[in-house]
């Protein structure tokens, strides 16, 4: 039995991590930004889209207006371009200039390692994402992207 829930764990956690690189806005552009040696991948999607099965798994609010967004910062300067540590600081601005505060938690399966944060929106707002990278060996940079959302 134990086996049984092990191996359904690992399937749960290969089926978040491709949900989540099918389902980023450009599937066949992917988004990044070179950050230095830092090459920092980012998508932001509706938590809807996000199965309650996994939802649960990962302590992600589902929900119409939430939206998650997720990082992964690879060290380009090392051979394969392994994941890194970081720490992430930043907030969520629609067009008015109201801010939100984003909490990233780490999720590491194998050698990844993603951060996730949620942020709640209304229909139809854009919403730009000021975030503050802290990588391991205190390299540091800002990533900033816009992403409009839509409830369901």
């Amino acid at each position: 039995m134990t086996r049984f829930l092990f191996l359904t764990r690992r399937i749960q956690y290969a089926f978040f991590s491709m949900l989540l690189l099918l389902l980023s806005p450009s599937v066949t552009a992917e988004q990044f930004k070179n950050i230095g040696s830092l090459e920092v991948h980012y998508s932001a999607l509706n938590a809807t889209f996000i199965p309650a099965n996994v939802a649960k798994t990962y302590g992600i609010q589902r929900g119409s207006h939430n939206a998650l967004i997720n990082i992964a910062i690879l060290d380009k300067a090392q051979a394969g371009k392994p994941a890194l540590t970081a720490t992430l600081e930043g907030t969520a601005r629609n067009l008015l200039g109201t801010r939100k505060q984003l909490t990233f938690r780490e999720v590491k399966e194998g050698k990844a390692i993603y951060y996730l944060a949620e942020v709640r929106f209304a229909n139809e707002e854009n919403l730009i994402f000021d975030i503050e990278v802290h990588a391991q060996g205190n390299r540091a940079g800002k990533l900033t992207f816009q992403q409009q959302f839509y409830t369901e």
